[in-house]
């Protein structure tokens, strides 16, 4: 009976975390257009290469609360079903469920990131010679804000002047070249 009481205190605690991550995420997290981009004018991970591509870890709490909730839910099927309930099967068998479906969250998770990353470093490579405004003003030698289109979508992100002379706010500007998350911009010169 005390393991019983083990397979719902992990099944509890895993709904409980997702329960909690949900809601939380809901009301405290950032909601598009809100002005809470990130990185590089709203491609979060701008700038990283493929080896040290930001992402999902096999010890994320995602995949951990994915391994204690199956780990419970399974561990209380087997403890009702007559053939599994002794210990020594249901806790092996718990165990293996639950690393099993964290590997396959793990995966999932991992594909949806890699997916996500590729196409927001593309995008953003691709913004080199891309007309865009200053939002707010850059002085010789420090940082201002741009803001481009993108598919349709308006980005911000933080620009620096390939120039001597100061860009005010409102000034069209083309992107020269991304670092990292930093957009550096040129005057544009009307012919």
């Amino acid at each position: 009976m005390d393991l019983l009481l083990a397979y719902i205190a992990c099944f509890a605690l895993g709904l409980l975390y997702v329960l909690f991550s949900a809601i939380a995420g809901h009301f405290l997290g950032a909601h598009e257009g809100d002005g809470a981009e990130i990185g590089s004018g709203g491609h979060a991970e701008a700038g990283f290469g493929g080896d040290h591509m930001p992402g999902i870890s096999p010890l994320s709490p995602t995949t951990i609360a994915a391994f204690i909730t199956s780990f419970g839910g399974i561990g209380m099927i087997l403890s009702r079903i007559e053939a599994t309930k002794s210990p020594l099967l249901s806790l092996p068998l718990s165990l293996l469920g639950g690393f099993l479906i964290a590997t396959v969250v793990f995966y999932i998770f991992r594909a949806v990131f890699i997916r996500t990353q590729s196409s927001s470093e593309s995008r953003v490579a691709n913004l080199a010679g891309r007309e865009a405004t200053v939002i707010t003003p850059i002085a010789p030698g420090s940082v201002g804000e741009i803001a481009y289109v993108d598919g349709g979508v308006r980005y911000t992100a933080s620009a620096r002047s390939e120039g001597t002379d100061p860009l005010p706010s409102g000034s069209t500007v083309v992107i020269h070249r991304i670092v990292g998350n930093q957009f550096f911009v040129t005057a544009r010169h009307l012919a």
